[in-house]
């Protein structure tokens, strides 16, 4: 199985986009980067086919010499990170190539990896939704708690991945079957339909999506609605 490519870009922010219906529709701005394409790795070197792709700009100050010695090897400039995505045929990439918005010319949904905004320490209630203890009847300074969590003699523990409090947020989060609003391929901007996870400037990586799904976007759903009120009703006779 070949892995899609994904290319990396940052969330500007959300704004809304207007159809000529009227209808409006929430989106997320992402800037996207070009990846380019360091390295080809064969089947007879790792045991299975890949390219490398390296993205973003870095300063060379910034790099080890290991690093240094290897773009320079590879006479390209260096790339902030570095990702592999195995394909079936590495015919068709060759090194130094560059990829950008145009991957998702004829894609509607996309799969979008970024890091959810960090809450630091919080409690069972909010962090789990906990209902909380009563708020009468003997309870007293402990109304958020999030009440017993373990056992007294067997097992005399508490088990692992036991919901209690501790630190919310700032994990990654996969979205799936995100749909593409618009792309501006001069401006390197992607519209993607609803929120992303992450404050402004997270990376977010966007991948075609692994699902088969076969829903309708909004411009299809309305075009649909269009064309039933162009259809005349049959009378009745």
């Amino acid at each position: 199985m070949s892995s899609e490519i994904a290319l990396i870009g940052k969330k500007i922010g959300m704004t809304r986009e207007f159809y000529k219906s009227g209808q409006l529709v929430p989106v997320t701005v992402l800037k996207m980067e070009k990846a380019r394409i360091i390295e080809i790795i064969e089947e007879e070197k790792r045991g299975y086919k890949a390219i490398q792709l390296g993205y973003g700009k870095i300063k060379n100050s910034k790099l080890t010499k290991s690093m240094k010695g290897y773009f320079t090897k590879k006479n390209t400039e260096a790339k902030k990170k570095l990702k592999e995505y195995r394909v079936l045929k590495t015919e068709d990439f060759k090194e130094g190539n560059e990829f950008g918005l145009e991957i998702f010319k004829d894609i509607k949904f996309v799969d979008t990896r970024s890091k959810t905004i960090g809450k630091g320490f919080a409690g069972a209630m909010k962090r789990h939704n906990f209902g909380g203890l009563r708020a009468t009847h003997g309870v007293s300074i402990s109304h958020r708690s999030h009440g017993s969590t373990g056992q007294r003699q067997d097992p005399g523990k508490v088990f692992k991945g036991k919901k209690m409090a501790g630190h919310m947020g700032d994990k990654f989060r996969t979205m799936q079957n995100i749909e593409i609003i618009k792309t501006d391929i001069e401006n390197e901007l992607l519209y993607l339909k609803g929120s992303i996870p992450g404050a402004k400037n997270t990376e977010v990586v966007v991948k075609k999506s692994i699902k088969n799904i076969s829903k309708k976007t909004v411009a299809e759903k309305m075009k649909s609605v269009e064309d039933a009120k162009k259809t005349p009703d049959k009378k009745k006779k």
